[in-house]
C-alpha cells in the first residue's frame, strides 16, 4: 500500500480505502491481524506508508488491539478507529473493514465530484473578480475624468464604487495578506486534532450544512447499531459503543434522550420514536423491526437510505452552486458597467 503521510496527518479517503480493503481480504483469508499487518508492511513501497504500518505492527505485536494501534498512529480518523473497535468487539472485523472500505471509497468519489463541480465556478469567480477589480481600480477613474471634462458627474452609486476601488487599491497588500492568512489557518486547522474539532462544530451548526451533518450522524448510528445487534450484543452495550461514533452534538443529545427513555422503562423502538432520533418514517420502521425481531436488518436499511439522502443532498447543492455564483458575479459586473455607461450615453446624446 502506497501511503503518503506526514506525522499526525490523517490519511486521505483513497489511502484509507486501500488499507481497509487489503486488510479485509487478509482477515477473510484466515490470516491473523498481526501477521496481515506484517505482510502489508513488508510489501509497502512508500517509506512513510511502511513507517505507519510498522508502527501499527509494533502495537499489535505487543498484544494490543488493532483499534488502539490505529489510534496511536494519529493518521486515521476517529470514525474509522471507533468502527474498528466495534468490529473487534463484535467479532465482525472483516465486515467492518469492508464497510469502511466502501464508505471511504464513496467519500473519495464525492470529494472528486465536488472538486470537479467547484473547479469551473472557482475559475469563473477568479476571472470575474479580476475583471471587477480592474474596472473599479483602473477603468472607473478614467470615466470619472471624462465626466468631469464634459461638465457632469458620475452617479452616486458609481462614485461610491470608485471610492471603494481607491480604498481597495490603497490596501491591496493587506487584503492579499488577510486572504492568505485565512487560507493558511484553514489548512492548519484541517491538519490538527483541535482544529478539526472546531471545523466539525462549525459544520454541525452552520445553517447550510447542519441538516446534512445530522443525516450523516444518524446514518452512522444506524449502520453501527446494525453491526452490533447482528453480532448478538445486547441493546444497552450496542448503544453505548455506537454513541462513541457520533460527534454531532444534536444527535448525541438525542441518543442521551433515548438512553433515558429506556432507563425509564420504554422499549428501544418506543425510545427511538420519543427521542426523535430518526425521521418519523424511519422510526416506524424501527418499531416494525422490533416487533418482528429484525431490528438489525431495519437499521441496515435505514443506514443505506441515509447514505442515499446525503448523496442526493450534496448533488442538489452542487447543481445550484455553479449557476448561482456565475449569476451573482454577472449581475455585479453588469451593474458596474450600467452605472457608468448609461449616464455617459445620456451626455453623448445631449451633445449630439
Amino acid at each position: 500500500m502506497a501511503v503518503k503521510s506526514k506525522e499526525k496527518r490523517q490519511l486521505s479517503p483513497a489511502e484509507i480505502t486501500a488499507f481497509c480493503s487489503q486488510l479485509a481480504l487478509i482477515v477473510k483469508a484466515g490470516i491473523s491481524v498481526q501477521e496481515g499487518i506484517g505482510i502489508m508492511a513488508e510489501d509497502a513501497a512508500d517509506p512513510r506508508g511502511k513507517e505507519i504500518l510498522e508502527g501499527i505492527f509494533s502495537h499489535v505485536e505487543e498484544g494490543r488491539q488493532l483499534y488502539f494501534a490505529l489510534k496511536e498512529t494519529g493518521c486515521f480518523p476517529k470514525y474509522m478507529v471507533d468502527m474498528v473497535e466495534i468490529g473487534e468487539a463484535s467479532g465482525r472485523l472483516d465486515e467492518v473493514l469492508d464497510s469502511l472500505s466502501a464508505y471511504y471509497e464513496h467519500n473519495e468519489s464525492i470529494m472528486k465530484s465536488i472538486k470537479q463541480a467547484v473547479t469551473y465556478p472557482a475559475v469563473m469567480i477568479l476571472m470575474m473578480a479580476v475583471v471587477i477589480v480592474v474596472l473599479v481600480v483602473n477603468v472607473m477613474p478614467i470615466f470619472n475624468q471624462v465626466f468631469l471634462q464634459l461638465g457632469s458627474e458620475m452617479s452616486v452609486f458609481s462614485q461610491g464604487i470608485m471610492n471603494f476601488g481607491s480604498l481597495l487599491s490603497g490596501c491591496a497588500l493587506w487584503v492579499v495578506a488577510v486572504i492568505l492568512l485565512l487560507i493558511l489557518t484553514f489548512i492548519l486547522m484541517r491538519n490538527t486534532q483541535g482544529g478539526r474539532k472546531i471545523l466539525s462544530r462549525w459544520y454541525d451548526s452552520c445553517i447550510f450544512t447542519r441538516k446534512l451533518s445530522a443525516k450523516i450522524a444518524a446514518g452512522r448510528f444506524a449502520s453501527a447499531m446494525s453491526l452490533m445487534l447482528a453480532s448478538g450484543l445486547d441493546l444497552d452495550q450496542s448503544i453505548d459503543m455506537t454513541s462513541q461514533l457520533i460527534e454531532n452534538e444534536k444527535i448525541r443529545a438525542k441518543i442521551s434522550a433515548l438512553k433515558k427513555q429506556m432507563a425509564a422503562g420504554s422499549t428501544f423502538a418506543e425510545s427511538v420514536v420519543k427521542a426523535e432520533l430518526f425521521s418519523s418514517v424511519y422510526a416506524r420502521m424501527v418499531v416494525v423491526g422490533f416487533k418482528t425481531g429484525s431490528v438489525d436488518a431495519v437499521m441496515n436499511k435505514i443506514a443505506k437510505r441515509y447514505e442515499e439522502e446525503v448523496e442526493d443532498r450534496i448533488s442538489h447543492i452542487l447543481s445550484i452552486l455553479e449557476p448561482t455564483l456565475v449569476a451573482i458575479l454577472a449581475v455585479i459586473v453588469g451593474m458596474i458597467l450600467l452605472s457608468v455607461m448609461l449616464p455617459l450615453m445620456g451626455i453623448m446624446t445631449s451633445i449630439g
